[in-house]
């Protein structure tokens, strides 16, 4: 198999929310494969250290400010970064957000926050850098979903219904600009340790239990989703699209944690 496929040589890659977090992981393994790099946060000037580590890596980035819940800062950031590298040919459209509460404790600006970051701005991201992809008849978006894609989990109804609507929103997209050489697919990470949950993970017995739900039993670690980042965003996945990939250990088989010997005899 030739190593072209998963080139990124010559390409340009924005990458939205890369001031920390999965984000910036993305990022890195799209600069090892050899694109250079658009990187997007609201605070322009949290993004230096890491256009550092970028440079550092062989690749050149531009650091745009880009609030995905106002319409014309996301024009504006568009604009910048093909000004910046004169085009965008792959969007991971990654910034997103969420709050925890039970779904009685949910208020309506929760609601409103949580859908408009996760979902509303996720389709105009991609509405405005597909312009440009579809005038030169070529483009790579990759939504980000979450296992809460295909699955519900209590705490998490705003989210799961923002990251469920990102599901949809990636097979009407691929549809729609299909044919112009645009493939859009959603990348669905499991449970991985973020800044939005990582008080979970101080909770082991919390984490024992997850591990237990977890086929391969461990939650991911960031470099887990390197190989499908690049998968999506190369040649190699040309003829993929509207699909939703799902890179969680398995517990979306719906695996459950074993009873003790006692209660299965």
């Amino acid at each position: 198999m030739s190593d072209g496929l998963f080139d990124l040589s010559g390409r340009v890659a924005m990458v939205t929310g890369t001031s920390r977090g999965l984000g910036q992981y993305f990022a890195r393994a799209l600069a090892r494969a050899g694109a250079d790099l658009v990187l997007t946060s609201r605070d322009r000037a949290t993004l230096a250290p890491f256009a550092q580590e970028i440079a550092a890596l062989g690749r050149r980035s531009a650091s745009v400010s880009l609030d995905v819940c106002d319409e014309n800062s996301i024009r504006a950031a568009v604009a910048e970064a093909e000004e910046a590298f004169g085009r965008i040919d792959i969007l991971v459209n990654n910034a997103g957000m969420n709050i925890r509460k039970p779904a009685l404790d949910v208020t309506w600006n929760d609601w409103n926050r949580i859908l408009d970051t996760n979902l509303r701005g996720s389709f105009f991201v991609a509405q405005a850098v597909a312009r440009g992809m579809i005038a030169r008849k070529y483009g790579r978006i990759l939504m980000i979903g979450s296992v809460t894609c295909v699955a519900g989990y209590a705490g998490l109804a705003p989210y799961g219904a923002s990251r469920g609507g990102v599901r949809q929103l990636t097979m009407s997209l691929a549809d729609d600009w299909g044919k112009h050489g645009v493939t859009v697919n959603c990348l669905a990470p499991g449970w991985f340790r973020t800044e939005q949950n990582k008080v979970m993970y101080e909770n082991q017995e919390w984490v024992e239990y997850l591990c237990d739900r977890i086929p391969v039993k461990r939650p991911g670690r960031p470099d887990d989703l390197d190989g499908a980042v690049v998968f999506l965003a190369s040649e190699s996945s040309r003829y993929i699209t509207g699909q939703t990939l799902l890179v969680d250990g398995g517990i979306s088989t719906g695996a459950t944690r074993a009873l003790p010997k006692s209660r299965t005899s």
